[in-house]
């Protein structure tokens, strides 16, 4: 994995894979059963209602300590995010028992594990953020992953973990250079498939999703880990 993200700036991860690295996605069923308790974004200057999230802070220290912050808003500006950036974006908190949760908590460490060695003048803190994301799409109204589009998210490593994908069709994530040149195109179609991302080296989009099957709804369920350095 550091190989491909060294190589070529991003690393897909099948879920047999991050089951190997997290120890078996432990406590699964609840862990993915908390997407369910996810707010309306209210910040989409698209006027949409298709996605849902919770966030978290954490300190991520180079000794492997992790401590989470006191709750704060999301912020991008508008160069990383031209559509909903510029603001402060209050979201509800991700719940204690998901912060503390084994999946959770491996994928912070793996994170922390690749990021530090692959990166020059490593700092002795990493600002990270936690985010669940629900996208949902009806029949007539597709859900957008990414309304930004191609993006970069102004931050130094990002992680993208599916945790679940129901009724989706599309969803497709892809992977250009800065120069707009294509790098990879690929689905995350089982829970637990992930991509870890060189967020100065690539930028990243999903496409629009819609249901596969007419009159049921779609949704599409992920959690983004994003590392910025702190000094």
């Amino acid at each position: 994995m550091s190989k491909g993200v060294e190589a070529q700036g991003f690393a897909i991860v099948p879920a047999g894979e991050t089951r190997q690295l997290l120890g078996g996605l432990p406590d699964w069923d609840l862990f993915a059963d908390s997407w369910n308790d996810l707010g309306v974004d209210g910040f989409m200057a698209d006027g949409g209602r298709y996605r849902r999230r919770r966030f978290a802070a954490f300190a991520a220290l180079a000794d492997g300590t992790l401590a989470r912050k006191p709750h704060q808003p999301h912020y991008q500006s508008r160069d990383y995010n031209a559509l909903n950036g510029g603001v402060q974006r209050w979201f509800e908190p991700v719940t204690q028992a998901i912060a503390e949760h084994p999946v959770t908590q491996g994928l912070l460490k793996a994170g922390l594990d690749l990021f530090q060695p692959l990166t020059a003048d490593p700092p002795a803190a990493w600002h990270v953020e936690l985010h669940q994301f629900r996208i949902e799409a009806h029949d007539g109204e597709a859900g957008l992953p990414t309304p930004e589009g191609a993006h970069r998210d102004g931050v130094d490593w990002v992680i993208v973990m599916l945790v679940e994908r129901c009724n989706v069709a599309s969803g497709v994530t892809d992977i250009f250079a800065p120069d707009g040149r294509a790098l990879g195109s690929f689905t995350l179609t089982e829970p637990g498939d992930a991509v870890f991302l060189d967020d100065h080296r690539v930028l990243h989009g999903v496409t629009a999703i819609r249901p596969l099957r007419a009159g049921e709804d779609a949704r599409r369920d992920v959690l983004v880990v994003t590392f910025r350095r702190e000094d």
